[in-house]
């Protein structure tokens, strides 16, 4: 069997607990998945979209190489998800979360379906994403707009505070 691996850029959140072991966590769990991870972004730390009575998250991106396919790929990202102790988020209001875990990219590839949409189809709005982004694909653009991290985040109208997390 020929050996086929794919990169792919993952985002993780935590606003509850340790935020920072909860994403620990995720990293480990990710190797028992046959998920490698070969780089990560510092840790963020980011006002709640959406939600502003909640805690702040801790956000990074991963830069992840799997042989897994996207589907195969999400439905691994939520098994890990469910392991560690994350529930499915609400309709109406996004509950705080202990883990979440979203694909990003995956190689080159445009994909739209019900379950899982490439690139992340709110990848260019979330101010949280693309900073980390930026520090570990810099030069990646968009398949679809053309645009990279940094310009996504110069188009930004948003005032969510995202700022690089010192510890604590």
């Amino acid at each position: 069997m020929t050996r086929n691996p794919k990169t792919a850029y993952l985002s993780l959140g935590s606003n509850l607990g340790d935020r920072a072991v909860q994403i620990e966590q995720a990293v480990k769990a990710l190797a028992s998945a046959g998920i490698i991870v070969r780089r990560r972004s510092a840790l963020y730390e980011t006002e709640p979209v959406g939600m502003r009575a909640q805690r702040w998250f801790l956000n990074c991106v991963l830069e992840v190489e799997t042989e897994l396919m996207p589907l195969a790929l999400l439905r691994a990202l939520k098994r890990i998800e469910c392991q560690l102790g994350s529930r499915p988020a609400g309709e109406l209001q996004p509950p705080a979360r202990r883990l979440d875990i979203d694909i990003l990219i995956y190689a080159g590839h445009v994909m739209r379906a019900p379950e899982l949409t490439l690139p992340h189809p709110r990848l260019a709005e979330r101010r949280f994403v693309l900073e980390p982004l930026r520090e570990l694909a810099p030069d990646w653009r968009h398949p679809l707009t053309g645009l990279t991290p940094a310009e996504m985040l110069a188009g930004l109208s948003d005032h969510f505070a995202v700022r690089r997390w010192s510890g604590g």
